[in-house]
């Protein structure tokens, strides 16, 4: 089911990229990068199914759009077809909370939005912030917190950091329509030029991976971007790539993340409720601890709007 809106829409050799989707073919065939074992059994909440749309309250099938390309919270499997990652287990286990089955659709960053307004994905669980633009065309259900962090080659050689003056000049990637390109990095040139020092060079590209690549190749000096997606590379690639800290000192409550629907979307009140459902139960953190995120743990969601 597609629940509809009057809403208008608003390989470098020798370098192994970290998502599935780098991994081409059928070599990684019957491999997994998923991690071993399974989350809790979750039966549907009947308070929650209650609040669905009469016609899916006796179960049916709704889409959660996401791209693929961003592990350990949404990539691909080393199939290059099975979506995992701890976004993917959000939503399947929301489905179970729902009685209703989940099909994520692997969809770039920038045409989700726009694919929910236009009525064919339901929802999207993408690691997206409740930015007051998109709240302006989405409703947002908080279900964890996320930061952000800076990766560079391995050792540092720029003694790059995000705590200092470093970056000022430097070519830094962003992710398109992220929060660190629209938000972030356009605070840490305005310290940097208040500073007297050249604003940083923003380098703009689709996926996380395409950035790495760029980072190993030495074309740009480093990775702005979340840090649940930048460890998850620090750790496949040790040798190549080192995760900087501190992270980037947000304002508070800046780090919250959200799931995004269609405004005033008819499965808004059902999805929070499932959601507040896996908080309260033992799910949620299971599959947050399940990709290495459990300090990523909120104890209450909220519907903004």
């Amino acid at each position: 089911m597609r629940v509809g809106t009057n809403l208008v829409a608003a390989a470098l050799g020798g370098v192994l990229l970290v998502t599935a989707s780098a991994c081409g073919g059928a070599d990684g065939a019957g491999d997994s990068d998923a991690p071993a074992g399974s989350l809790p059994e979750v039966k549907a909440d009947p308070e929650a199914v209650k609040l669905l749309p009469a016609d899916l309250q006796e179960g049916g099938t709704i889409t959660m759009a996401a791209d693929l390309h961003y592990p350990p919270t949404s990539f691909l499997d080393k199939d290059n077809k099975t979506p995992i990652g701890y976004n993917v287990d959000i939503a399947k286990l929301l489905g179970q909370t729902l009685g209703l089955e989940v099909e994520v659709k692997n969809v770039t960053w920038d045409g989700v939005i726009p694919g929910i307004a236009a009525g064919r994905y339901d929802f999207t669980a993408t690691n997206m912030s409740p930015t007051p633009e998109r709240l302006e065309v989405l409703d947002m259900i908080t279900y964890w917190e996320a930061g952000s962090s800076l990766i560079v080659e391995k050792g540092n050689p720029e003694d790059l950091s995000l705590a200092d003056q470093s970056v000022c000049g430097r070519k830094i990637s962003v992710m398109t329509g992220s929060t660190q390109q629209e938000t972030y990095l356009p605070e840490i040139s305005q310290t940097c030029e208040a500073n007297g020092e050249d604003a940083v060079e923003a380098v703009v590209l689709p996926n996380v991976q395409g950035a790495l690549t760029q980072l190993a190749s030495k074309r740009i000096d480093g990775v702005f971007s979340d840090t649940s997606q930048l460890g998850w590379a620090a750790k496949q690639q040790p040798e190549a790539f080192e995760l900087l800290s501190p992270q980037y000192a947000k304002k508070e409550g800046d780090s919250i993340v959200a799931l995004g629907l269609a405004k005033d979307s008819a499965l808004t009140p059902a999805l929070h409720a499932a959601m507040q459902s896996l908080m309260d139960g033992e799910a949620y953190q299971a599959a947050l601890d399940r990709w290495g995120l459990g300090s990523g743990a909120i104890p209450t969601s909220q519907v903004l709007k």
